[in-house]
């Protein structure tokens, strides 16, 4: 997730010589950080400050990325030469980005609304009772994704709703009530892991 740290493992192996971390983020082109057993010698190469050894690369060839970003998107492998042979472990990172929540009353109408606001990846939403107005996205320059959604009830009897949102990083729920022309509609927000929808 966007702004936690990351460690990409790579397995030890006995009597080893060299191993290779080699890097290609999204942005900032290839980088590598490797370890010669040797001479205990590290080197790096165009690699950012946040991306380093876990620890001590002769008994940890494990790799830290702090502060992770969407930048650091994209393929990173693990190379080991042992004296048994070579070994590779191979990542693709893809970075969650959580959206900010917004539950409001629409200016214009009244209507509920709830907001998704540039996550990665889009949230879903849905409510019940169901809307008649189907989610919009709305796609950023970075990757993320806006989506919103106003309730539009197929009956005018309806006094609550509740907005269900999903997405891989939340875990919480907001009540909110809307006050259209002569009644109050409730609406409660419930948020739910991404597998459930």
């Amino acid at each position: 997730m966007v702004g936690s740290t990351s460690v990409l493992t790579c397995t030890p192996r006995p009597n080893t010589t060299f191993i290779i971390w080699k890097m290609n983020p999204k942005v900032g082109g290839p980088c590598t950080l490797g370890y010669r057993a040797d001479h205990h010698k590290i080197d790096r190469t165009n690699c950012s400050d946040s991306i380093n050894w876990r620890s001590r690369p002769d008994w940890d060839p494990d790799l830290e990325i702090r502060q992770v970003g969407i930048a650091h998107e994209g393929n990173y492998t693990c190379e080991v030469v042992a004296t048994e042979g070579n070994f590779h472990e191979m990542y693709h990172l893809t970075v969650l980005v959580p959206p900010r929540l917004t539950v409001r009353c629409d200016d214009d109408d009244g209507r509920p609304v709830c907001e998704a606001g540039a996550g990665r990846p889009a949230a879903q939403i849905w409510w019940v009772p169901e809307s008649n107005s189907p989610p919009r996205e709305e796609a950023h320059d970075n990757g993320t994704v806006t989506v919103l959604s106003k309730f539009a009830a197929y009956s005018t009897n309806v006094t609550n709703a509740t907005c269900f949102m999903s997405h891989p990083v939340w875990n919480q729920s907001v009540d909110v009530g809307c006050p259209p022309p002569g009644k109050l509609l409730f609406v409660r927000l419930c948020l739910k892991p991404w597998f459930m929808h």
